[in-house]
């Protein structure tokens, strides 16, 4: 989780700091800002035996933090959604109800804009009035400016601020607010996830892992539609390339549904790879080919890349060792009508290479022609792994080329943690094969996984002298 984009973000916790109590401490604390160092005049009020059920009242004319959970809840692990309640003192406007529209026009940079809170509520004391809640941080002294002041003489509306108790729930934190509350000061919190139709993936760290039950029924009460939340529990096998996960909160149901560049996908999300981050790069590889092509999928998966290809009308083999990859992949080729387009194989990626797509080239390159449309490309996305198979294109067919032209294009995946990891990609690529692809080669940052590590697609036409083995001359 280590980029904003479908969410994933990590989150420096600014946080007063607190101690635990329940029932023991005096009535009033001193809290610290980090941001702001010492707050003047900032008390919290508490009532007997009230930790975690009660609410506190807050003063604070400069915390620039004003809207956090009740400082109890710190440390929580088994979420108790009333324990985030919190009074706060918030500054109020009595106004004639008929004109309370004008009002919040003519001071909208001054109302209260938090999302989830009324910025207009009844007047306890007068049926005929509303009051305008106005952000407390766009006036620390709880009085209007000039401007302000101004604005509401044209309106014949008093000026003066009034004081209002505004209660907080769990409901109108946000759920970065809530985990930075809840996890120890100073610690990273995750906010962000991978969503996979109703299944919300994080990767947690060591210490978020006491936690992680809370963190993941936060994530399913602040995201509608998300009713599964999993932790990453092992690092992806590279054999199937899956990972053991566990449940941290909501249904056990990993059958999920997810459609990417509108196209839907069935998937058992513990049993095969999916990563909605790729979107992006199945569509730029699809829209290379032209209707016609042929496409050698050589890692398939459920099907990102020979799915919307046989929808363009391209012939395509699609490949995965995963015996649950493959029957998705079958399913999925059914399920999007395009199962007579695919050929589907359940191999090794080599036996694949040495196999049908052997035998498929070997018949119909010597049938191009200068002018032939056609184009071969051969997608090979296992970046663990993917440029050690490149060496089975050494001499992969016998015989010559009967035109450049029809060279099958390689898409190669890989990840680097090199300085440069464009030339990286590009060396490994070039020993696997045995010769030089510079100037014959492109090479594209596909996405950053971790700090360090960048996963990018190496493209090139195989050169002839690598795919081709020539015949000895009859002597």
């Amino acid at each position: 989780l280590w980029r904003l984009g479908y969410c994933a973000r990590l989150l420096k916790t600014n946080h007063f700091r607190t101690a635990a109590s329940n029932t023991s401490f005096p009535a009033v604390w001193m809290l610290l800002a980090q941001y702001s160092g010492r707050i003047p005049g900032l008390s919290v009020v508490l009532k007997k035996n009230t930790f975690f059920t009660m609410p506190e009242t807050v003063e604070d004319k400069a915390n620039p933090e004003l809207y956090l959970p009740h400082p109890g809840v710190r440390g929580m692990t088994v979420l108790n959604r009333e324990a985030f309640k919190r009074t706060v003192v918030v500054p109020a406007l009595k106004v004639k109800k008929e004109i309370v529209n004008s009002v919040l026009k003519s001071l909208k940079q001054s109302v209260l804009q938090r999302p989830g809170l009324k910025r207009v509520v009844e007047d306890p004391e007068d049926e005929e009035s509303r009051l305008v809640i106005l952000d407390p941080h766009k006036m620390p002294e709880f009085s209007l400016g000039e401007s302000e002041q101004q604005v509401l003489k044209q309106l014949n509306v008093h000026p003066e601020v009034s004081r209002y108790n505004l209660e907080l729930t769990y409901e109108n934190f946000k759920s970065e607010e809530i985990l930075r509350a809840v996890l120890p000061e100073g610690q990273e919190v995750t906010s962000g996830f991978s969503r996979v139709g109703h299944i919300a993936h994080l990767n947690l760290r060591d210490h978020q892992l006491p936690y992680r039950h809370l963190i993941g029924q936060v994530i399913i009460d602040k995201n509608p539609g998300i009713t599964c939340v999993v932790n990453k529990t092992s690092i992806i096998d590279s054999t199937y390339r899956n990972f053991e996960m566990e449940v941290l909160a909501g249904e056990s149901n990993l059958v999920t549904k997810v459609k990417e560049n509108n196209i839907a996908y069935e998937l058992d999300f513990s049993k095969v790879y999916w990563n909605p981050r790729l979107s992006t790069e199945h569509s730029r590889i699809v829209e290379l080919l032209k209707p016609g092509d042929v496409l050698f999928d050589v890692f398939a998966g459920i099907g990102p890349f020979a799915i919307p290809a046989a929808k363009k009308k391209c012939h395509v083999f699609a490949n995965d060792l995963n015996p649950e990859s493959y029957s998705w992949l079958l399913h999925n080729c059914k399920l999007n009508k395009v199962d007579t387009r695919i050929k589907a194989f359940n191999m090794d990626g080599r036996d694949f290479l040495r196999g049908p797509v052997r035998e498929e080239l070997s018949k119909e390159l010597p049938l191009v022609k200068e002018e032939q449309k056609t184009a071969f490309h051969i997608v090979m996305n296992l970046p663990a792994l993917a440029l050690e198979f490149l060496d089975v294109f050494r001499h992969l067919l016998v015989g010559e080329p009967r035109s450049s032209a029809g060279l099958p294009t390689v898409h190669c995946y890989g990840f680097s943690k090199h300085s440069n990891p464009a030339k990286d990609i590009q060396e490994r690529a070039e020993a696997a094969l045995g010769t030089s692809l510079e100037g014959r080669c492109s090479t594209v940052l596909v996405r950053n996984v971790a700090p360090s590590k960048e996963m990018l697609c190496i493209s090139f036409q195989i050169p002839a002298d690598v795919l081709y083995k020539r015949p000895c001359p009859e002597g």
